[in-house]
């Protein structure tokens, strides 16, 4: 009872300690505020000059777009260069003892929290560029964090699915996005039902539903990605 009881605080300090790490590397690097954010804001800035200016079409569309946008950038920031480990310190994880699952949950926190700042930081672009109706706005507040979360964990597990690849980056967004849409539909509906009145419970279970079960693939497929690698 003694071991068990130890294990679970270790490999949450391990978890954390390794997300710490993770996100001081990226303050250094800043790949994914200096660069990917900027990048998807002016991907929001480009998409009205496609559409027109078409006022009621941008306010009704604007939320969905958005919500592509983070999508697309924000696998890039789950592939950032600064998020890969050397065969150095791998093995230095491995002598440690540190189990697959923690490693890739480490890095998926980091993620988690790299891609909710990114939301936030591109939420107030997009609602000075389109005007969207904010009806509902409040559903948004457990939007952020549970897309984060849902998107952060598939990125992670695509990034350590093509580590070592040339075409990495490239590789990356083919196995995230086809997988992610679901988080796409149900962001971009949550907003849609509360403006017509509904209680977007179904999109939110959907989210979470996502979440949950990237989380326990990733727990099942740990060991296997740690041995390929």
């Amino acid at each position: 009872m003694t071991d068990q009881t130890t294990a679970v605080p270790g490999a949450f300090r391990q978890c954390v300690e390794l997300a710490r790490k993770d996100l001081r590397l990226e303050l250094r690097a800043g790949e994914a505020l200096l660069v990917t954010a900027p990048f998807g804001a002016v991907a929001l800035l480009l998409m009205p000059l496609a559409v027109g200016s078409d006022v009621p079409l941008l306010r009704q569309v604007g939320p969905g777009l958005y919500w592509v946008v983070v999508l697309l950038f924000g696998v890039l920031v789950t592939l950032r260069q600064s998020a890969l480990d050397g065969p150095a310190q791998l093995a230095v994880l491995r002598l440690c003892g540190v189990h697959p699952g923690v490693r890739l949950a480490g890095r998926a926190v980091a993620n988690a929290v790299l891609l909710l700042a990114f939301e936030v930081l591109l939420a107030p672009v997009a609602v000075l560029l389109y005007d969207p109706e904010l009806t509902g706005w409040p559903w948004l507040l457990p939007v952020f964090p549970l897309v984060a979360v849902g998107l952060a964990v598939l990125g992670t597990v695509a990034s350590a699915l093509a580590e070592g690849l040339a075409g990495r980056t490239t590789l990356g967004p083919l196995l995230v996005v086809p997988v992610a849409l679901p988080l796409l539909l149900a962001a971009s509906q949550t907003l849609e039902a509360a403006r017509y009145g509904r209680e977007p419970w179904s999109w939110l279970l959907l989210i979470l539903t996502v979440d949950l079960v990237a989380v326990v693939a990733t727990g099942f497929v740990a060991r296997h990605l740690e041995e390929s690698t």
